[in-house]
């Protein structure tokens, strides 16, 4: 893993630790949470986990519309393309949003990062 890949990782377990991120290590799987980090030391480069997150495109409908709530979006229908204008205040809200739905919007399962996560591993929160 390379030192970016590394950082990119940091970066992105540590806005999904106040929600309780499910990562799988060399031996087992573990809840990584604010009060449950003992079992990895992440700063010194002994990180060897993958957080289980969900694809975008595993948003359910339900899900669809609180995300339509939290950002501004217009569906062009004849073309079936999504434009998103999120404004400058709610993009905070918008990434605690699809941090606590544990929702891949950094490309970390393509990139080999994270790990899909099964289709009932997290609840609608």
């Amino acid at each position: 893993m390379t030192r970016e890949e590394k950082r990119l990782l940091l970066k992105d377990l540590c806005a999904r630790l106040p929600y309780g991120v499910i990562v799988k290590d060399r031996n087992a799987t573990h809840e990584l949470s604010i009060g449950n980090t003992e079992f990895v030391d992440l700063f010194n480069g002994k990180c060897h986990i993958k957080p289980y997150l969900r694809p975008m495109s595993s948003m359910t409908e339900e899900e669809r519309e609180k995300w339509a709530s939290i950002i501004n979006y217009t569906l062009n229908k004849e073309k079936g393309e999504m434009s998103v204008s999120v404004l400058v205040d709610d993009v905070s809200e918008y990434n605690d949003w699809l941090d606590k739905n544990m929702f891949d919007y950094r490309g970390l399962i393509p990139m080999g990062l994270a790990l899909e996560a099964p289709k009932d591993m997290y609840k609608i929160r």
